[in-house]
């Protein structure tokens, strides 16, 4: 029998809410047991990628300021990013839920639904997790299985290599400020309020709001770039552009001097901070949540970078080149040369409310 969206998961109870939700959850391709048993049963290829992350509520997000679908398709995505950084297939994954009792069964319903079309977009099999309260607040942890043949990782880059990253950069942080501000998105992704803003401006934010909530890393042409060889280094850019470039130098040992006129700024948070009077170069060094993809690629590869980045849309900025060095990040801009300091997010550094300082 259908229960009302309004029921809460204190009232239907575990056992209730794991059958209403097993119903939800298809057998997918690879799974030999799903969800409902101890544990699932699956098949994957020669490398197997393990890879977890969690989103908590006051700390990832607000309630009030993400539709639960969008917060489940972000659940899945931003694990699928790290897969995507390997150059890994995303093939199974399992949620654990930790749930305040008065939750409504329309949120899970809602979260679901967003885990389940990110997971039909990309491959990927809900094959089980666990579900435990929580009075504190919400808490969505995914653990996400791949498979590869061959990976890519941060260690690997070599002086001569150009770093290139793909897409644009800054718009999820510029969305988490305008989420700040009173800007909202309803439960299908379409704005439902500019807050400050001017009807003027609705398309960038739209845009940036959606690039926060709803990230959609490129995992395709990830998958491809491993198929062919091409680059010698890969980080998913998550923390920042700044802080992931300094994990590549780090862990290959090398310097990079990045062009500050080269960094792909999303051309919404140029409008909007120029409107604002803000600096947009900062929010894309420093901003983080963009889930796009940084490489290190010998220059002779470029080119087939670029014509394969060309069948999913994708633009490819050169943003710097690595040299030999201990480890820093340097940017360059106009004459002048100087250490560029990591300003990503660091959850013991930093306390953070939905992304709020």
């Amino acid at each position: 029998m259908s229960l009302p969206p309004e029921t809460t998961v204190g009232e239907i109870g575990e056992r209730g809410l794991l059958r209403h939700l097993e119903a939800r959850i298809p057998l997918g391709p690879g799974v030999v047991v799903g969800v409902g048993d101890d544990a699932a049963v699956v098949e994957l290829g020669p490398l197997v990628l393990v890879t977890t992350d969690a989103l908590v509520e006051n700390v990832h997000f607000r309630r009030e300021w993400a539709p639960p679908r969008l917060l489940g398709r972000k659940a899945l995505s931003v694990n699928i990013s790290d897969v995507a950084a390997m150059t890994g297939l995303p093939r199974h994954a399992v949620v654990s839920l930790c749930l305040p009792p008065a939750v409504t069964l329309g949120f899970v319903d809602g979260l679901y639904d967003g885990l389940l079309e990110r997971a039909a977009e990309t491959g990927v099999n809900l094959v089980g997790g666990n579900i435990a309260r929580c009075d504190a607040g919400i808490v969505i942890d995914v653990t996400l299985l791949g498979q590869a043949t061959r990976v890519a990782r941060r260690a690997g880059a070599r002086p001569g290599d150009l770093a290139a990253v793909t897409g644009t950069l800054g718009a999820a942080a510029e969305g988490l400020k305008l989420l700040g501000q009173g800007a909202r998105l309803d439960g299908d992704g379409n704005l439902a309020s500019t807050g400050v803003w001017t009807e003027s401006a609705a398309s960038a934010v739209a845009a940036c709001v959606r690039a926060h909530l709803d990230p959609r890393p490129p995992l395709g042409l990830a998958h491809a770039i491993a198929q062919r060889d091409l680059i010698h280094a890969a980080i998913d850019v998550s923390d920042g552009l700044s802080g992931d470039l300094a994990a590549v130098c780090r862990a290959s040992g090398v310097d990079v001097v990045v062009d500050s006129t080269a960094v792909p700024v999303d051309p919404h948070v140029v409008q909007l901070t120029r409107a604002r009077g803000g600096d947009a170069l900062t929010l894309a060094l420093h901003g983080g949540e963009d889930y796009q993809l940084l490489v290190a690629i010998p220059p002779d590869r470029l080119g087939d970078l670029r014509e394969l980045a060309a069948v999913w849309d994708l633009p490819i900025a050169v943003v710097g080149q690595f040299e030999e060095g201990p480890g820093q990040v340097m940017l360059k801009s106009a004459d002048e040369v100087a250490p560029l300091a990591a300003a990503s997010h660091d959850h013991f550094r930093r306390l953070l409310a939905g992304g709020e300082e």
